[in-house]
């Protein structure tokens, strides 16, 4: 999420940038490791990630897992048309969305549709009852569009 303001925007250094790079590639590399990566010694390094992680530059760490490991293959963008703009439906939506699992990702556009969602599921059965029981459903929906990925050529993990 970027910051509200630019005032918000912490300062990072080239140790602080090293740091992040090191970690997106490996969130799980040692403490050691990534001071040895980043040219500092370990206590430094460890001081610099707990520094980052307060400050709200790291969120979290997790696993990220291969979809299609897990029988979650099937991709979909949706393009989502509101029936209204004020900030309230927008509010009302914006929580509501949150409440699909199976809505990945969810970004207001400026464009001639409010949203574009990147839904997952296993397959074209349950992305439709996902589409008509969940997202339709949702506050202030006028109408919907769907682009169904045919082959993931690059996806970055946040």
């Amino acid at each position: 999420m970027a910051p509200e303001h630019p005032s918000d925007t912490p300062d990072l250094d080239h140790f602080d940038r090293k740091i992040l790079k090191a970690l997106r590639n490996d969130g799980r590399v040692t403490f050691t490791e990534l001071a040895h990566q980043v040219g500092l010694s370990k206590t430094p390094c460890q001081q610099r990630v707990k520094r980052l992680c307060e400050r709200g530059v790291i969120v979290a760490f997790r696993a990220i897992i291969d979809p299609q490991k897990i029988g979650l293959d099937h991709v979909a963008f949706v393009e989502v048309k509101l029936l209204d703009t004020r900030e309230s439906a927008l509010t009302e939506f914006n929580l509501a969305v949150r409440t699909i699992p199976e809505v990945e990702e969810c970004h207001m556009i400026a464009s001639s549709f409010d949203y574009l969602l990147k839904v997952r599921t296993s397959d074209i059965r349950k992305y439709r009852t996902v589409l008509g029981e969940q997202i339709s459903a949702l506050p202030h929906v006028a109408s919907t569009s769907t682009y169904v990925a045919m082959e993931t050529i690059r996806e970055s993990a946040r």
